[in-house]
Parts: C-alpha cells; sequence; structure tokens
C-alpha cells in the first residue's frame, strides 16, 4: 500500500507510491505461489478439455449400462405389479388408516428378491408403499407421512437384507439350519424396528394415541415377520428351482401335492369348525401335514405346505368374520409352525444333500477300485508277457510245422491217409491250445462288471497256472497243485479270484528269484475247513520282513512296486464275504491263505 516518507507528511511532493509486484511466479523462489499469469489460458483451457473428457467418458458409461437397465425394467414393472396384487388380496383390517392385518406376503416377495439380487429393490418397496398406500389403501394420511413410511419400511428392511448378505453370508439357496436362523432374525430384526419407527411416526404426527399402539402395532409386526416366514424361503426356492418346475417335476409331483393340500384342508377345517375359544390344541395339528411334506421333500415341501397353510388359514378367518385381534392370535401360532416347519425342511434337505454326497462318493470309490484293479491286472500280465509269447508262439510253430507236413503227404504220389489225419489231429490241439491261452488272457483282461456264478475252484486254479506256467518254467520254477478230491461249488467272479491267485503265485516267484534258489518251488493247494474253502500258495523265497502292513494300499518292499496288489486281493476277497492272511513269514516257508464261504452269494463291490 502507499506509505508517506520524509517530514511533511502532508506534501505531494513527499508521497512515495511504491509500485505493486503483480507478477505470479510459475517457477519462483520458496513460498511463491507455482502460477504464471501468463500460463493461465492455457491452464485453464487444460482443465476444461480434462472435465470434458471425464464427462464423454461417464456418458458412455451410462450409455454402455442404460441397456442392462432397460432389460431390467420389465422385471422390476412385474416386480412391482406383483406387490401391488398381494398388498390388495391380503389388505382385510384397518384401525385408522394404518393396514393390520397380520399377514404381509407382499412384503415377504420383496425382501426374498433384496436378498437375492440386492438392495437396490427396496427402491420398489419404496415406491410399492405410496402406491398401495394410495390407490388400494385409500389412505387419508398426508402425503408427508406416506412418503416418511415409505422410506422408513424399505430403509429398515433394505438394511436387514444388506447385513444378512454382506456380513451374515446368507445363502439364499437355504441350504443350511444357519441360513434358515439368519433369516427369521434379520426379518424379526428388520420388521420390529419398522415396526416401533412407524409407532413413533404416527404418534408424533397425532394420527395415533398410546391407547391405539396395542391394535396397530402387534399386528404390523406379527404381519410383515409372518409374511417374511412364510413368503421369503418360498420365493427363493422357487427361484432355484423353477427350471426344475419347467421341465415337469410339478407334473410327476401333482397327485402326491394335492393329497398335501386335501389334509391341510382337512386340519383347517377341524380347527376352525370347532368353538375352541382360546385352546388352539386343534391348530397343532397342521403341523402333521406341513411335517409330512418335509420329510418327503425337504424345504421344498415345507415351504409349499406351509404357503398352502397359511392362504387357507387367512381365507377361513376372513370367511369366518374374525377380527385382527383374532387373525394375531392365530398368527403367532402359526408362526411358531412356520419356524418348525422350516427348521424341519432344512435338516431333512442337509440329510438328502448328504445321503446324495455319499452315494456319489461310493460310486467314485468302486469305480477307482475297479480302475485299480484293472491296473494291477495289467500289471501282473506285464510280467508274463514274454513267456505268455512263448507259450502261445511254441503251438503255432508246432502247427505250422504239421500243416506244412500235411500239405506235402497230400502232394506226395503214395498219400498216406492215416499219417496226415493224425498230423491234422496233432495240429488241431496245438491250435486249441494257443486258443485256449488267449482266451483266457481275454477273460482275464476283460472290462466291466463282475459276473458271479457258481464256480468249480480246482477249474478256477488250473486256468491261473496255465497263465503263469510259463513264467514259472522260464524261471524253473515248479508249480504243484494240490486241491482235494471233492470241494463244493462256490459263487463267485472267475476273473476276480484268479486275479488273487496270480498276484500270490507272482508274489512268490519274486521271492524265489530274490533268494537266488535254483530249487525254486510253489506250492498252491486247496481245502474244505469249516464250511469255508481255503486256499494257500507257499514258497521257499525270502520270506516277509515282521512289521510289513502287507495289506494297506500303496504299501510296497518292492522297488518298482505299486503298493497295490495285496490291498486289491483283501478287498476282492472280503467283498465275497472271505479274508486273506499272511499264514506263516519264514524264509524257505513263506505261505499266504485265504478263504472263501461256501455258501457265498457273490461281492458286494467290483
Amino acid at each position: 500500500m502507499p506509505h508517506l516518507t520524509g517530514q511533511h507528511a502532508n506534501s505531494a511532493d513527499s508521497i512515495d507510491v511504491s509500485e505493486p509486484d503483480c507478477t505470479l511466479h510459475s517457477r519462483g523462489q520458496r513460498g511463491e505461489v507455482g502460477l504464471s499469469i501468463e500460463d493461465l489460458p492455457r491452464q485453464i483451457g487444460s482443465a476444461w478439455s480434462s472435465k470434458l473428457a471425464q464427462l464423454r467418458a461417464q456418458a458412455r458409461s451410462a450409455v454402455a449400462v442404460a441397456p442392462a437397465y432397460l432389460r431390467d425394467a420389465p422385471g422390476v414393472i412385474a416386480l412391482l405389479l406383483g406387490y401391488l396384487a398381494l398388498e390388495w388380496v391380503s389388505f382385510i383390517h384397518e384401525h385408522k388408516g394404518v393396514p393390520v392385518t397380520p399377514w404381509n406376503p407382499a412384503l415377504g416377495l420383496l425382501f426374498a428378491v433384496m436378498l437375492m439380487k440386492g438392495v437396490a429393490y427396496g427402491l420398489v418397496l419404496f415406491a410399492g408403499v405410496i402406491i398401495a398406500e394410495i390407490f388400494i389403501l385409500r389412505t387419508e394420511l398426508a402425503w408427508i407421512i406416506v412418503l416418511a413410511m415409505a422410506a422408513l419400511l424399505a430403509s429398515s428392511f433394505a438394511a436387514a437384507a444388506a447385513a444378512a448378505r454382506r456380513y451374515l453370508h446368507f445363502d439364499h439357496g437355504l441350504k443350511h439350519v444357519r441360513d434358515i436362523l439368519v433369516l427369521l432374525a434379520s426379518g424379526t430384526a428388520a420388521a420390529a424396528i419398522s415396526t416401533v419407527l412407524l409407532s413413533g411416526l404416527l404418534l408424533a404426527a397425532d394420527e395415533l394415541t398410546a391407547g391405539d399402539l396395542a391394535q396397530s402395532s402387534l399386528p404390523l409386526f406379527v404381519g410383515d415377520l409372518i409374511g417374511i416366514a412364510v413368503m421369503t424361503p418360498l420365493v427363493l426356492r422357487l427361484s432355484l428351482r423353477w427350471p426344475d418346475l419347467r421341465s415337469g417335476v410339478l407334473l410327476r409331483v401333482f397327485p402326491e401335492l394335492l393329497v398335501y393340500l386335501l389334509a391341510v384342508c382337512g386340519t383347517l377345517w377341524l380347527s376352525l369348525s370347532v368353538d375352541i375359544g382360546d385352546n388352539y390344541k386343534f391348530l397343532s395339528l397342521l403341523f402333521l401335514p406341513v411335517v409330512a411334506a418335509a420329510l418327503r421333500y425337504g424345504i421344498d415341501g415345507s415351504c409349499v405346505a406351509l404357503a398352502a397353510t397359511q392362504l387357507g388359514l387367512v381365507l377361513l378367518l376372513h370367511r369366518s368374520g374374525h377380527d385382527a385381534a383374532a387373525f394375531t392370535e392365530f398368527q403367532v401360532v402359526m408362526l411358531a409352525l412356520t419356524a418348525s416347519g422350516l427348521v424341519v425342511g432344512v435338516v431333512v434337505s442337509e440329510r438328502q444333500r448328504a445321503d446324495l454326497a455319499t452315494q456319489q462318493a461310493e460310486l467314485r470309490l468302486k469305480e477307482m477300485q475297479a480302475q485299480a484293479t484293472r491296473v494291477a491286472r495289467m500289471n501282473v500280465v506285464s510280467g508274463m508277457a514274454s513267456a505268455l509269447a512263448h507259450e502261445i508262439n511254441q503251438p503255432m510253430t508246432a502247427a505250422r510245422a504239421l500243416a506244412r507236413s500235411v500239405q506235402q503227404i497230400l502232394r506226395s504220389e503214395a498219400v498216406d491217409v492215416g499219417r496226415a489225419d493224425s498230423n491234422l489231429a496233432v495240429l488241431i490241439a496245438q491250435i486249441d491250445h494257443a486258443t485256449g491261452v488267449v482266451r483266457r488272457m481275454r477273460d482275464f483282461l476283460r472290462r466291466g462288471q463282475p459276473r458271479v456264478s457258481t464256480l468249480d475252484i480246482r477249474s478256477v486254479l488250473d486256468d491261473a497256472l496255465i497263465l503263469v506256467g510259463a513264467d514259472a518254467v522260464a524261471k524253473h520254477i515248479s508249480i504243484d497243485l494240490v486241491v482235494e478230491a471233492v470241494l463244493p461249488p462256490i459263487f463267485a467272479d472267475r476273473v476276480q479270484l484268479q486275479q488273487v491267485v496270480l498276484n500270490l503265485i507272482n508274489n512268490a516267484l519274486e521271492a524265489i528269484l530274490e533268494a537266488g534258489h535254483d530249487d525254486g518251488r510253489i506250492r498252491v493247494g486247496a481245502e474244505l475247513r469249516d464250511a469255508t474253502i481255503e486256499i494257500s500258495v507257499a514258497d521257499n523265497g525270502v520270506g516277509v520282513p515282521e512289521g510289513r502292513q502287507l495289506f494297506e494300499p500303496q504299501t510296497s518292499h518292492k522297488k518298482d512296486g505299486l503298493g497295490l496288489g495285496l490291498s486289491i486281493c483283501a478287498a476282492i476277497i472280503e467283498a465275497h464275504g472271505g479274508r486273506i492272511w499272511l499264514h506263516c513269514a519264514a524264509k524257505g516257508a513263506t505261505e499266504f491263505r485265504f478263504s472263501l464261504p461256501v455258501q457265498s452269494r457273490g461281492p458286494n463291490t467290483p
């Protein structure tokens, strides 16, 4: 600002007006403003350009989102119309302009939608309350009170739905008892809060007095709560099972559903046709059809039965001319029935899902066992592949030689018919032998379910020794078969029993090779012992070390063993009603045994 200098302060010549510093430095010293007045237009233009770019981006985003809102518009309109229709149907009693019929299914419908799709649908509740108050209830309340009532209702139940979704992790599929409890708890809290707020609002507006609270607040609270307890689970389950209903499931269960509806109607008639006064013992009979439906169809059955019971109860009470107080008394009993029915239904559904999961796990386990069994069979055969090839090659070579011999005989001038016939008979026998080996191998490796039949144990052991015999001869190990002359037949799967015998014999072959004996011997025996046939496989190999868990899966002392052979053998024998064990573990006298009941009726598992 101007300042005075010198001794003559009043003299104009002595006034020194300093020039103000009007320059704003864009990059000045510390403490100066970082802006140059020459750059101001450019920076303003840059700011406007940035703002316009943001507006254009927001506009494009709004255009992209608009189709989604437009697609949801028909559903929102249909939901609003459904709410208004339920409000019109359930409006029976009022007290000083306040609907006091203790049955609010419209609120249950919208609360279910808020739980499924989000609290934004609270706006539908807000609009629905306003429209219903004006056009359906014909309210005489001031419009500001109607707006406040709508806001209180919408905010209370939207907050409850948000808390259930975000903090209580509510699953709208109602798969667990916890979800039912969360639904009832959040509905109860929202109904209580909205009832208190609405009562306070109407008291403050002098629309109600303290004496009116008993006739308005309690029915309002009970109606909201029973509407949520009955309608919300029904809507949630219908939304989940809608594809099944469209596929024709409803037509298949319609006769049984009709029986439940008749039972509900009969129980309601019995409950309300008698002058029961304050005694509701007949009303408790409604629990029977609800529990029956829940036990049959789980939570779906209980939801449908409860909805039918509630609808029938309201219709009969209205037809009988009961007032709101009587409605409330019946609805309190109905509320206890609803909570019990929902809990029973969800417990049954949990048990049904657990049983289904158990069955699926058992099927997967059987498939895995069948696959492991087949792998074990392939592993057994792979060890005998070269010996089996030799076993097949020998008769085929002999057959070829015999065929050439017959050919030469037939080409000679003096045909020796007897010799040719003899050679042909031997040739056929050799081919039959090779065919038998291939057939047994094919049967052993076949896929499919077990084929149980009546078996002669000696033929089972003979076929097994034919498969493994070539391998034993190649390793210079003798196999002796000792079977009692007369043994009763058994009922079992041939291939599975052959697999057990082959596995035990292969283990004996490996044990003998590990011991390095030149006189390796294996003894396979079968005898009748106490109504069971006992089969034994003994060898003079290295023996079995102590402490081995022989029949547990994935436990093998072999370097390249899978640890499946003996465990699969144990599973097969146990499935046939028998048992397998290590009879002797000593070196040079190792012996495994397994027993099969004579009167067994086949395996339980593959």
